[in-house]
């Protein structure tokens, strides 16, 4: 299996950490992994700001770079739905449908691809609260969403389960909204940043440690909160974790 590693532009440039973990928690499973060192953006921050026929050169650029793989695995749900759903500025040819069939967050690749029953290397003996990007739940569904009152799943706390040592924090509102929303969080700065305290006052009460998640832009957001509010938290990618991260 060929597997083509797909850093999102925010990890690349805040949070490399997170795109290393991810390349060696792959390499674990005996995947041949490989990186285009021209990769760039997936088209996200146009097409949620209403500009999609600007994504075109993108998209363009990222079925070059990814064509060749079986799979494109990125640490961020966010992207995955970019590239998987909204990948329409160019002529849907094979290529394309292939890119955009074959590009997996990497918790629904490790669950559902890999099916993946242990981390004999991973113990992280800390109490974690979860959350689950919006894009991620609803459109990846990634986990169970309270609003459609379906059977509680959840594909990130089932490989986080079988991690040593770990103790999860449940959450009052587990799947709602930080406040981030990519270009959201700049045009409607007051309501984001007061999304995003509620969130981390959810976090605070249910006595975690740390939360993490697998997307980084959201985090991103909430540890800018979290600092802000003085609170005690820790922010890390669920990549991390599940490579054997210690605190």
């Amino acid at each position: 299996m060929k597997v083509g590693l797909f850093v999102p532009c925010y990890v690349d440039m805040f949070h490399p950490e997170t795109g290393i973990a991810t390349l060696e928690l792959l390499e674990r499973f005996g995947l041949s992994v490989e990186y285009p060192v021209d990769q760039t953006c997936c088209g996200q921050p146009m097409t949620n700001t209403g500009c999609e026929r600007e994504a075109a050169k993108t998209e363009e650029l990222f079925v070059r770079n990814f064509g060749k793989y079986d799979y494109i695995v990125t640490p961020s749900g966010s992207c995955t739905n970019q590239v998987r759903n909204n990948m329409t500025a160019i002529e849907q040819t094979d290529a394309v449908k292939h890119v955009r069939s074959r590009t997996y967050e990497l918790v629904e690749f490790l669950h559902d691809v890999l099916k993946v029953d242990a981390f004999p290397w991973a113990e992280f003996p800390h109490r974690v609260a979860l959350h689950n990007n919006c894009n991620t739940l609803r459109n990846l569904r990634i986990a169970s969403m309270s609003e459609r009152r379906e059977e509680p799943f959840s594909k990130p706390k089932a490989l986080l389960g079988m991690v040593k040592g770990i103790e999860f924090a449940d959450l009052t509102r587990p799947d709602e909204c930080c406040g981030f929303g990519g270009t959201f969080s700049v045009f409607e700065e007051g309501v984001s940043a007061k999304m995003g305290q509620d969130k981390v006052t959810d976090q605070l009460k249910s006595g975690a440690e740390y939360v993490t998640s697998s997307d980084s832009s959201c985090m991103m957001h909430q540890e800018g909160c979290a600092r802000r509010m003085g609170a005690n938290l820790k922010y890390i990618h669920i990549a991390q974790i599940l490579n054997g991260a210690r605190a």
